[in-house]
């Protein structure tokens, strides 16, 4: 459906645009887009329940507040429980429908769709989650740099491995009372991290390993200033179950906006994810614990890291730089690429089609070796 929508367009999709021609291409790909989504996914919202192959993702969803002009927030909230019956899992959704309200926002209560003990952080759950964030979007309004995520116990596990994973999809992510497993906190220089936890909850060494979280994330933000702002409270005397007080990471978190194009962008590959904010990796090449590293200034981006990438995609917007001039990429020294980049109608669609997100459409991009 979007190569009908990119048809529909008067230029040809490698036809170079005008930036006038770009917005307005932008405009007519994204509403046809959202047509698209209301006529084949508005009984699956309805019904509140989205397919992944065998997998089924059962949510509830409730309004708080009235709209903003820019739409909604979103707020996605991760039950607890894990490896245990499913009554047990039942039982901790139907707590986490009710754990949190929001002065504004849109809050949805997902239910998990294994028992596992990873039942957040299986790789079905990256591709149901941008299915609800672009429903969410495209269907409800909801404004696309405001998507939060949050999660209790071993929804926390999942939040201490959505968010770095997911990172260009959140504004702030909330971890209470969770364990990070394997999960690195260096994806997460754009993204507001909250981290709660009892003193008491010293379980799998959840409460040290929370305070160890939050000073590399304290290390990473002096290194980085500009990055990984962060939140950390640690609520002594509480065991496990913090009794509410961990709610006050939600109005901290409430006031952090995504930045759709920041000025630089650490990505650790993680799974099968071959993009993140304006880089990408060439469809299939993505190795898990590829680090990649760039910064933009001007009309230059500067690849400072690119650790097992040989090829490296870099996508323009003008809300970045001056496309009708010359824009350059470089990696330790060297140019690897200096020209104009042409805006098409085509690089719209695909970055459109990667995630379904209109701040995550770029009109140009260029792919440079960085061997």
């Amino acid at each position: 459906m979007l190569l009908l929508a990119l048809l529909s367009l008067a230029a040809p999709p490698d036809a170079p645009l005008s930036k006038a021609d770009a917005l307005a291409a932008r405009d007519r790909l994204w509403a046809d887009h959202v047509a698209r989504l209301k006529a084949e996914r508005a009984d699956e919202m309805k019904a509140g329940v989205l397919t992944d192959g065998d997998k089924e993702l059962k949510f509830t969803a409730k309004t708080f507040g009235t709209t903003p002009a820019a739409g909604h927030s979103l707020w996605i909230s991760l039950h607890g429980g894990g490896g245990a019956p499913p009554a047990v899992n039942d039982k901790q959704w139907e707590n986490q429908k009710k754990l949190y309200t929001l002065d504004e926002g849109l809050y949805i209560a997902p239910r998990a769709p294994t028992n596992t003990w990873n039942l957040w952080h299986e790789e079905h759950i990256d591709r149901l989650f941008a299915r609800l964030i672009e429903n969410s979007v495209a269907l409800d309004g909801v404004d696309p740099d405001r998507v939060y995520v949050l999660g209790y116990s071993a929804g926390g596990d999942g939040v201490y491995q959505l968010a770095p994973r997911l990172a260009d999809r959140w504004a702030a992510a909330g971890m209470m009372a969770g364990h990070p497993n394997d999960a690195s906190p260096l994806n997460l220089r754009n993204v507001a991290f909250a981290l709660q936890m009892g003193g008491n909850d010293a379980a799998y060494n959840r409460n040290k390993v929370a305070a160890e979280w939050g000073q590399k994330l304290y290390d990473l933000e002096r290194a980085d200033l500009g990055g990984y702002t962060h939140f950390l409270k640690i609520h002594e005397g509480k065991p496990h179950w913090m009794g509410g007080e961990d709610k006050i990471a939600l109005p901290w978190m409430a006031k952090h906006t995504r930045n759709p194009t920041p000025d630089r962008v650490v990505w650790r590959l993680t799974g099968p994810h071959e993009r993140s904010y304006w880089l990408a990796v060439p469809a299939g090449s993505a190795k898990g614990g590829a680090v990649v590293i760039a910064k933009r200034f001007g009309q230059t981006v500067d690849i400072t890291q690119a650790d097992s990438v040989s090829k490296l995609t870099v996508r323009f917007d003008d809300r970045m730089q001056d496309l009708d001039q010359p824009v350059t990429v470089t990696h330790k020294g060297k140019v690897l690429f200096t020209g104009v980049v042409p805006r098409t109608a085509g690089t719209l669609t695909k970055t459109l089609a990667d995630r379904g997100d209109p701040r995550l459409m770029f009109p140009a991009e260029v792919t440079v070796e960085v061997k």
